[in-house]
């Protein structure tokens, strides 16, 4: 089968070739310099210089013929670029086929996630869905085993899009609960600049378990506000990626964390890791919606004052473990 994977990051180049092992992918990047510079080392020297590219996969600078006769687009975009992205395909792909995203995170001013994104521009397309779990893109494209979610609406596509596309090293698990699926990818990131900021001062393992244990909380709130269902937050795209994004030393946003620790000015922290952390935009949108919706969400709120409000990451974490005690279901112990 033929795949088109829009994005040429870490993550997209990362999914390009896992999936080249089993199909023809064509790889596009909106920069021609860079597709020109991909194709002549056949290497992506900026995101992945140690994971050579298959020969099943092609470089393509112009859009539509990277998705023509394609049988999935995948768009693998930060969340920003997602809208773009989509509008560019109205005129690329007349015809759309099959599409899933891989970003994660909530457009930055409309507090929209990926599928409200892709229904404000593609209002009829049913066949769609989102990617997401537990996977660090280095290790995807070493080839190293991983198992993530493609979620839908439509669970008939879901399913087809698990089976069609599975492999051993990638395998592919299919949910219906989209909305669950794309609030624990997102808010994840936030819950992970928290542990890194407490990693990085030597809170210690204790202090780390109870702030993903709380975190898991926190965004299950939230995405049972928006309709989401519960059991979803126990699967791979709830607690499974928060798991690994706030305990792994690829993890983007942990690294956040763990220069905030040290007192570095975001600008620098963001020059400093040349990657983009998604957990710095969402962090603002998710506490937005949270006081919107009359969701209790402390960690969210402390992020925030560490990211923009000038916070002393100390004290930020001082008061989360100095708040009223409660109960583990929430209510407050008097």
């Amino acid at each position: 089968m033929k795949l088109a994977v829009l994005g040429a990051g870490a993550w997209g180049t990362a999914l390009a070739i896992a999936f080249a092992r089993h199909h023809h992918v064509t790889l596009w990047a909106r920069n021609g310099a860079h597709v020109a510079e991909l194709g002549a080392s056949r290497v992506n020297q900026r995101y992945l210089p140690e994971a050579p590219f298959p020969e099943t996969l092609s470089l393509e600078a112009d859009l539509a013929a990277a998705v023509a006769g394609v049988d999935l687009i995948l768009v693998v975009t930060p969340i920003a670029g997602f809208r773009a992205t989509l509008c560019a395909l109205k005129e690329a792909a007349p015809a759309l086929p099959p599409l899933l995203w891989a970003c994660k995170g909530f457009e930055s001013g409309s507090s929209l996630l990926p599928h409200q994104v892709m229904a404000e521009e593609f209002p009829t397309h049913a066949e769609c869905g989102a990617l997401s779990g537990p996977s660090f893109a280095r290790e995807v494209a070493a080839g190293l085993p991983a198992a993530v979610t493609i979620a839908s609406d439509d669970e008939v596509f879901a399913r087809r899009m698990a089976r069609d596309w599975h492999s051993p090293l990638l395998r592919l698990y299919a949910n219906n609960d989209l909305v669950g699926v794309e609030v624990g990818g997102a808010v994840k990131n936030v819950m992970a600049i928290a542990t890194g900021v407490a990693d990085g001062l030597g809170f210690g393992m204790n202090a780390r378990a109870a702030l993903i244990t709380r975190g898991l909380a926190e965004i299950t709130r939230l995405a049972v506000a928006l309709g989401a269902s519960q059991q979803t937050m126990m699967g791979l795209a709830g607690m499974g990626d928060l798991i690994l994004t706030c305990t792994g030393a690829l993890s983007r946003n942990r690294q956040v964390g763990l220069k905030l620790a040290e007192g570095k000015p975001l600008a620098t922290i963001l020059q400093e890791l040349g990657h983009v952390a998604e957990g710095v935009p969402t962090a603002r949108e998710v506490l937005t919606m949270a006081e919107r919706l009359e969701v209790d969400m402390p960690i969210t709120a402390a992020v925030c004052g560490l990211l923009y409000h000038g916070a002393e990451p100390g004290r930020a974490v001082d008061e989360l473990l100095n708040r009223a005690p409660k109960s583990e279901s929430g209510t407050y112990l008097m």
